[in-house]
């Protein structure tokens, strides 16, 4: 059985899907851009400010579901571009400094609404 997370304090789905999906105590949550949940919009600034909102929208999704992020065993981070990986690495370790999950990076063409980074993670109770 599947049940939908959703929260205010992370963004919305524009489109046709949940912001995350509950099943058998894994939680898979969809790729989050650094959309402010106040504003809608794509927070201003460098891969470091936009890595630092996706980051903060995960962890509110997380809450929702009674997860956290030592719950988290598998993200992929897709990235406007491969130079801003080692700042991205940055912000990311900060969430992930004890027992961080496998991940994958991909640079790719583009990402929704022009954002420099996408995150998505999945976490197991």
């Amino acid at each position: 059985m599947k049940k939908v997370i959703a929260t205010s304090k992370a963004p919305g789905a524009i489109g046709p899907y949940s912001q995350a999906i509950e099943a058998n105590g894994m939680l898979f949550i969809s790729g989050q851009i650094p959309l402010d949940p106040a504003t809608g919009k794509i927070v201003e600034g460098d891969i470091t400010e936009q890595t630092e909102q996706v980051m903060k929208n995960i962890a509110a999704i997380l809450e929702a579901a009674g997860y956290s992020f030592e719950n988290v065993v598998k993200s992929t981070c897709l990235l406007s571009d491969m130079s801003n990986f080692a700042a991205m690495n940055a912000v990311y370790g900060k969430y992930y400094s004890n027992e961080p999950p496998a991940r994958a990076a991909f640079a790719v063409k583009g990402l929704p609404l022009n954002a420099l980074i996408e995150i998505e993670t999945i976490a197991v109770k």
